[in-house]
């Protein structure tokens, strides 16, 4: 008897059958449905393929007017998505806003601007070479998180600029069983710019509920010159007030790096791996680029951060003054989180507008 229900895919079992059943979406099949991709007459293609015809990619892509929000999926049977790519022109990945709802809630599980979401949050484009993220050139997005459901899966992106994009997308999901110890996927975009004076950012809040974190992205500028990553990273869960019960050693530590990132010839070293990376790097260029920049993820896919309860993440902002203290910094630093969590979740905040989540 065959009880494997697709998920969970790994070397280990690819080789077993399953009943699953394999779908995807696309402007090429809005619905996903079976037998019914290429069909399209119109679409942005439409000019190319007028010689050719139907099924002759006439709807590679949608266009998004200023304001508009885009329904990318809405899928109405039990299943998990598997993975999803998408491109995009850069300027624009601070004001897609890419939004998940799962089995019919009003409020979303994912509220991420669409470049952080994809661990390229300054808008300059940047290769990720991770299991669960990967960013090849020049600029496809891919995801494979696990996003499992049991009614529905609803997937919007909102186009909060003044001008009309252009999306690229396919979502591969699967319509099968989901075992009742399953959580749902959830992601949170936030930003402090600048980190006050001796404060922290807040990586996370306000999380309620079991589950288990499982993912950092920053996006960190650095607003004063020097080494800057000193500070550590706390995690107070079910009920830690004063004291954390999970807290770092330093940031490059906790992104798998040590001694400041720095290469013999006085470089920064960046990496990506399957876990771990600090793969960006930008500098001032000695015109309009007048801070460093940086793009750090941290996949704790083999080490799951669980919680019974509540979970709120910080980060200090800490560097060196004379004398050989410490300096509390002020730089600009913006946090996405994944983590998974059974039903339901706490409201996020507000979504910071436009301005707010400006890179400049």
């Amino acid at each position: 008897m065959n009880n494997f229900n697709g998920l969970d895919m790994g070397l280990g079992n690819l080789a077993r059958l399953s009943n699953a059943q394999t779908r995807s979406i696309s402007p090429e099949n809005f619905t996903g449905e079976k037998g019914k991709g290429g069909m399209a007459t119109e679409g942005t293609g439409a000019g190319c393929a007028r010689d050719l015809g139907i099924g002759w990619k006439v709807s590679p892509s949608v266009e998004i007017e200023p304001g508009a929000t885009f329904e990318m999926a809405n899928i109405r049977e039990m299943g998990a998505i598997q993975h999803i790519w998408l491109t995009c022109f850069p300027g624009f990945w601070r004001n897609l806003i890419i939004r998940l709802y799962w089995d019919d809630e009003e409020l979303p599980s994912v509220e991420v601007p669409v470049g952080d979401l994809f661990c390229n949050g300054w808008q300059e484009r940047c290769n990720v070479n991770s299991i669960p993220v990967a960013v090849n050139p020049a600029g496809g997005m891919n995801c494979y998180w696990l996003m499992p459901f049991r009614q529905s899966a609803r997937m919007t992106v909102e186009n909060t600029s003044k001008d009309k994009a252009v999306l690229y997308y396919q979502i591969d999901y699967t319509l099968t069983q989901v075992p009742d110890d399953a959580a749902y996927f959830h992601a949170q975009w936030r930003r402090s710019n600048p980190v006050t004076y001796k404060g922290v950012h807040t990586i996370i809040d306000g999380i309620q509920g079991k589950g288990h974190y499982v993912g950092t992205y920053l996006a960190w500028q650095v607003n004063n010159t020097g080494w800057w990553g000193e500070g550590e990273i706390k995690f107070y869960m079910d009920g830690d007030r004063d004291f954390p019960t999970l807290c770092g050693t330093g940031t490059e530590d906790y992104f798998g790096g040590a001694w400041n990132w720095e290469q013999p010839q006085g470089q920064y070293g960046t990496y990506s791996t399957a876990y771990l990376g600090m793969h960006q790097v930008i500098k001032p260029d000695g015109l309009y680029r007048s801070q460093t920049r940086f793009g750090m993820y941290r996949w704790h896919v083999m080490d799951p951060i669980r919680f019974e309860n509540d979970l709120k993440v910080t980060i200090q902002d800490l560097g060196w003054r004379s004398g050989g203290r410490y300096l509390p910094q002020q730089s600009d630093i913006a946090s996405t989180v994944f983590w998974y969590q059974a039903e339901p979740h706490a409201p996020f905040p507000t979504l910071a507008g436009n301005d707010e989540r400006e890179v400049i």
